[in-house]
């Protein structure tokens, strides 16, 4: 889809140096920062008691489409863990909801859609999402960059394959065969469907950069239900159409898939500066798959954040090293943070990294 959005605003943070030199940005940028940074992908959320207390009596989506609350929630992290960013708080579904799409976050389940999207009818039915539509969004990040200052605020979106899977499945799904079915049976379905959902997430990253987030990640949390073939001919062109909203800007861009070890180099050439690594694969081979030419983000296993503290700190201190032979590293989690984690274990885990010299 074409920009809508040029360059970034006079006012925002990359543009006016507030955050441009921080050490999550010079990370992703390549450079060695003033200290190592770290953030926790679902660190907003479940892991904290003021969380619980912020949602108490409100829906998930409802919370998301709240401005005041969801940069309270994105800021909860940063106050509490020292992190160096914040995640916008939102849901990859939320432009399906902004653009008219009928779904909801269904406690225990996760995304449900009220009809499911299976045939080319259905396709060509999908309303549009548009830039006004998305002002709530805006008005969530303009509130969240005033607070965090010289703290980097990450966008993200869904990535495309992830959303349409939702889409063609209604509901999460344990194979996601419905979505690999329709790209062969139906291959000029499957490529409206995802052109949609690129068009979605990319103005979704649009609207987060353009009121001031500094970088943006796109998720594929289901691409490694594909193969390398699949993924190249039916999945990568989508991807690199949500990238093309906000390619140029001078934001890093970030990719993130679970279970993508054999996708890596692919997802890398969507067009992206930062690839997130899940836990599966150690950095180091992460390092050795891209060339050793991208900066990389990851990969603490969060099954180890409830084990005794020296075993932690040890795979903590492992991952630090696998990441060093990267041109840069931003440890992050291998997946989200686990709602039961003691948030003081993130903390003491930020204050660990922070204290690992160069």
């Amino acid at each position: 889809m074409p920009s809508m959005l040029q360059a970034l605003p006079a006012a925002h943070p990359l543009v006016t140096g507030a955050t441009s030199d921080s050490p999550l940005i010079t990370a992703y940028r390549g450079g060695k920062p003033t200290r190592r940074p770290v953030w926790f992908m679902r660190q907003a959320g479940r892991s904290l008691p003021e969380y619980r207390e912020a949602r108490q009596g409100i829906s998930m989506l409802d919370s998301c489409l709240k401005p005041e609350l969801a940069a309270e929630i994105t800021l909860q992290p940063v106050r509490r863990h020292d992190v160096d960013a914040g995640i916008f708080f939102s849901d990859i579904v939320i432009p399906l909801k902004l653009a008219g799409v009928g779904v909801d976050i269904v406690p225990g389940v996760g995304p449900v859609l009220e009809n499911p999207v299976r045939t080319a009818a259905d396709v060509a039915a999908l309303p549009k999402l548009t830039w006004e539509a998305l002002e709530p969004i805006r008005q969530a990040v303009r509130l969240t960059v005033e607070e965090l200052g010289s703290t980097p605020l990450i966008g993200f979106a869904g990535a495309p394959f992830t959303l349409a899977a939702y889409m063609v499945e209604g509901r999460p799904s344990r194979d996601h065969l419905g979505p690999r079915t329709m790209m062969h049976a139906d291959p000029e379905t499957w490529k409206a469907l995802a052109d949609w959902a690129a068009d979605a997430s990319g103005l979704f990253l649009q609207a987060q950069l353009e009121a001031g987030a500094s970088a943006a990640q796109l998720f594929d949390s289901w691409a490694g239900s594909l193969g390398l073939a699949d993924y190249e001919r039916y999945v990568a062109p989508a991807s690199a159409r949500a990238l093309d909203a906000v390619r140029g800007l001078g934001a890093p861009l970030i990719h993130f898939g679970t279970g993508t070890s054999e996708l890596l180099p692919a997802m890398h050439r969507v067009g992206v500066d930062v690839m997130g690594v899940d836990y599966r694969l150690p950095l180091d081979e992460a390092n050795r798959r891209l060339g050793g030419a991208v900066p990389l983000q990851g990969n603490i296993d969060p099954a180890l954040l409830p084990a005794p503290w020296e075993v932690l700190e040890a795979h903590v201190r492992e991952v630090i090293a696998a990441g060093a032979s990267a041109p840069g590293h931003v440890v992050n989690l291998g997946h989200g943070v686990p709602p039961e984690t003691d948030p003081a274990v993130l903390t003491r885990v930020v204050e660990l990294i922070h204290s690992i010299g160069y």
